[in-house]
């Protein structure tokens, strides 16, 4: 039973193979007249903000294109890129790339709107100016950050990230086309494909799940587990590339949408870890998402037996704990099976920093979403195990 719980989506969502070739359209409904695009070296590099200027064209002006994103959005890209939002008199955003592409895009319109700089909002947004509209267009399918009201923004000199969260913050329209998700490589897909997963896994275990919030992180379940395989394996599979996106897509409403579900441990750990040291974030969720699940499932087995089936287990007659074993062991075999490490020294972590990476994941948001409560010394036995 459920005394109260909230839900709200803000953005509108697009969904076509081609999609982009409809750009203009959307532009014209947002009356935007001088547009700046953000996106990553690599995404320009793999022309695809060609096929954005190609869609938008004839609706608005290209004031210009920032593509200084780096790996993890960083304080100081996102202030350079306000900086030339502003410069250029720009009335219209569009974020074409990943998650860091996406969450910078979102993180400057505070500072386009409310001036100051990006540490000064950190903890307490408070908005007085409406914010510059903003389209989101993931290239990558992992994030959720195109439906999202998160932003979460590394900053380089404290060595920590930044967790920027109001409802504002949601794109006003996300346009989700499969076709832009071709050019990633075998193991970007995959481990977007597991960030996606470890989305929904904690959106569904998490203490503020909700109806809504659970059918849309069981429907990404069932999309990721049938389809990742084949999205990294043959890049061009248009239906599995879609089903991708869509899962991202989803499993990024159930955490986050205005009364989703939030996240949990492994993201409060994933965070503290991208903080500190320069890793890739979906990597790092993958490796530490089984050792979450298995921490977790003792305090809500129910949920994560649910996991287990639809992850594709089996689970007609036989013991709970034997069925949420089995889901583990599903979400190892798809990591693995796509190609993807298993520990932490792997993707560039020294056991050197686990201690500092314990205290700092502690002090994260998203513990008051998780469905256990957790010490200091069990942290470091998982990071040590996980290692």
């Amino acid at each position: 039973m459920f005394d109260f719980f909230t839900f709200q989506v803000r953005p509108r969502i697009i969904f076509k193979a081609g999609a982009i070739d409809g750009l203009r359209a959307e532009i014209e409904q947002l009356r935007a007249s001088r547009t700046v695009i953000i996106t990553d070296q690599g995404t320009r590099d793999a022309g695809l903000i060609e096929r954005v200027q190609a869609g938008m064209a004839g609706a608005t002006t290209l004031a210009g294109v920032f593509s200084n994103v780096p790996q993890g959005a960083s304080i100081a890209a996102t202030e350079q890129a306000a900086a030339f939002a502003h410069s250029v008199e720009a009335n219209l955003l569009i974020a074409v790339g990943g998650g860091s592409s996406l969450d910078t895009a979102k993180a400057m319109r505070i500072l386009l709107a409310e001036g100051g700089t990006l540490r000064a909002h950190a903890d307490n947004i408070r908005l007085h100016h409406p914010l510059i509209p903003l389209i989101a267009i993931p290239t990558t399918a992992g994030s959720g950050s195109e439906v999202s009201t998160w932003a979460s923004v590394r900053d380089a000199t404290a060595r920590t990230k930044i967790s920027l969260n109001h409802p504002a913050l949601a794109p006003d329209l996300a346009l989700l086309d499969p076709e832009l998700t071709y050019t990633m490589p075998p193991q970007l897909t995959a481990a977007t494909g597991l960030e996606a997963l470890a989305h929904a896994i904690e959106a569904l275990a998490g203490i503020n799940a909700n109806p809504i919030s659970d059918i849309l992180a069981l429907q990404a379940i069932d999309m990721i587990s049938n389809n990742l395989r084949d999205a990294t394996y043959d890049g061009g599979d248009m239906a599995a590339r879609g089903a991708m996106l869509i899962a991202a897509c989803i499993a990024g409403m159930a955490f986050s949408s205005s009364g989703g579900s939030g996240l949990g441990m492994i993201h409060a750990l994933a965070l503290a870890i991208g903080g500190t040291l320069d890793v890739q974030h979906s990597l790092v969720n993958t490796v530490l998402l089984p050792y979450g699940m298995q921490f977790n499932s003792v305090a809500v087995p129910n949920r994560f037996a649910r996991i287990a089936r639809y992850m594709g287990v089996n689970s007609g007659g036989r013991p709970e704990e034997d069925v949420i074993a089995d889901g583990i062991d599903a979400v190892r075999l798809l990591a693995a099976d796509c190609g993807l490490p298993s520990r932490l020294r792997d993707v560039g972590v020294p056991q050197a920093a686990i201690p500092s990476i314990v205290d700092t994941a502690l002090t994260d948001p998203a513990w008051l979403n998780n469905p256990r409560t957790v010490t200091p010394e069990q942290l470091l036995e998982i990071l040590y195990t996980a290692w």
